[in-house]
Parts: C-alpha cells; structure tokens; sequence
C-alpha cells in the first residue's frame, strides 16, 4: 500500500476537488453525525485511560486539567480530517505532528510509535464498533475503507510500523491490545477527573456506554464487566432517531459547556 498510497490519497469528487475521504463514503456517514462520534469518543476515553503511555498527555497537564476538551479535541481533529479538502487535511496533520514534537521537545525524549499506532488504531476500531452498535454490520469492504483512511492519516504523519491492510491491522490490533494497556495510577486518576467533569449522571452513561463499545480486554481491565442497562435505552435512541426526536435526549444529557462543539460534528455532507 504504501507504493500506492498517493493514489489512494487522489479522490475526486464531480468538481475536480480532491477530498482526504470520498464524498459519500463509509467514512464520512460515520463521521458525520455526532452521536456516532460521541460513541466512538467514549470507546477511547476509555482506552486512553489505560494506555501505557498516557504519561505523556499528563506531562503538559492538559488532561487531568481537561480531560473531556482534550479528547473533543481529538476527536474535532479527526474529523475536520476526514472532510476536508485534501490539502487542508494534510495541513492539519501536519499541524499535530507539530504540535507533538514541541512536546517531545521540551520533555527531551520521543513518544513511542506505539503509541501513535494505538491512537490511529483506536480510531479505526472505535469507528467501527460505534457505527455497528448504532447502525448495522459493516461489510468487508467498508471496513477495508475505514483502514485506508486513517493508513492514509498515519502515512502523512509517518508513523512507523504500520499494518498495510485491515487484515493485518486486526493482528496488530489485538497485540497492541494486549500488551500496551494497563490499569495504573493515571487510570484511576483519570477516572476521577471524569467523574469530576460529567457529574454522577452523565459517568454513569459514559461507563454504560464503555460497556457496550470497548474491547473486553479494556473492559476487563476497568472492571466494566457489568449488565449492560443502556442496550435497551440504545434501540429506544435508534427510534427516536427515527421520527427525528434525538435532540431531545441530546439535550438532555450533554454537558452543556460542550454542546457547541457536539453540534459541529453533525456534518449534513455526510
């Protein structure tokens, strides 16, 4: 793939314009609506909670700070990345490879590409899994685009080490599952900042919904291995979404400092 990867990258739409994901793609309807990336951002909260080195994302202190802005933000990144013009997305990654460097910089060591890796790979699964518990299966193929996409995203920031197709990337992914998580001080802290920024309510929905989208090894690692009371609620949601009632409940429980930035994530485009 990587021989081929400029070719890949070139997708046209109608106009001649060159998009960093096609414009009616897997990938865009998944992206383009919030509640699918609120999932897949609560897929990764609590994975980055157990990541081997989330000692970096403690070192500028922007997490334990803000733990729920710093995972929007990734989550904004992405995907202002999957619909944006080929040549902005490539601007915006650069300006993350950037942003980490000064990073390493001023700690005077290197992040590991694991670490990157993990972080991509989240991305591919939890777009996955969040798409799958709220919409349907997902072929062989659209997942395949899935893979692409972001192999696209981690070219552009030459990460090493990266699995060449979604085949390869499933091994990978369930080595880096493995062996790069653990439950440690940061876990615990991080939790409580969770906590702490939600309210009781709204943790409670955040774990529920963890119990439904993450991995069992992460499950098992945050002793999340409970009945899941949220399954029904989530076919009532699929209703309601239905008959276009879903900003209802979505007002009803998102915090209302963050409700700006969850409304930019519905992309009509999709």
């Amino acid at each position: 793939m990587n021989a081929e990867i400029e070719d890949v990258a070139t997708l046209h739409n109608s106009q001649g314009i060159q998009y960093f994901s096609k414009p009616g793609s897997i990938v865009r309807k998944i992206w383009g609506k919030a509640d699918t990336v609120l999932f897949i951002f609560a897929g990764a909260s609590a994975e980055f909670a157990l990541n081997k080195a989330v000692d970096w994302l403690y070192y500028t202190g922007r997490l334990p700070a803000d733990p729920l802005g710093r995972l929007f933000s990734t989550v904004e990144y992405a995907s202002r990345i999957v619909f944006s013009e080929q040549d902005k997305a490539f601007k915006a990654i650069d300006q993350i490879v950037g942003i980490h460097q000064a990073v390493e910089t001023s700690r005077g060591a290197q992040i590991p590409d694991w670490a990157y890796r993990d972080v991509l790979f989240m991305l591919i699964d939890y777009s996955i899994r969040a798409f799958e518990l709220l919409e349907r299966k997902l072929t062989s193929n659209e997942k395949e685009e899935i893979f692409d996409t972001f192999y696209k995203m981690g070219s552009r920031m030459v990460i090493s080490g990266l699995p060449k197709n979604y085949i390869e990337w499933t091994e990978m992914r369930r080595a880096h599952l493995q062996d790069n998580l653990s439950n440690s001080r940061f876990t615990q802290d991080l939790y409580k900042q969770y906590r702490k920024h939600l309210g009781f309510v709204r943790y409670q929905l955040l774990k529920q919904v963890q119990v439904l989208i993450a991995p069992p090894s992460v499950r098992k690692l945050l002793n999340l291995n409970r009945t899941p009371w949220l399954k029904p609620i989530i076919s009532l949601y699929k209703l309601c979404r239905l008959i276009k009632l879903d900003w209802l409940i979505k007002e009803a429980i998102l915090p209302t400092a963050y409700k700006p930035q969850i409304r930019r994530l519905d992309v009509s485009q999709a």
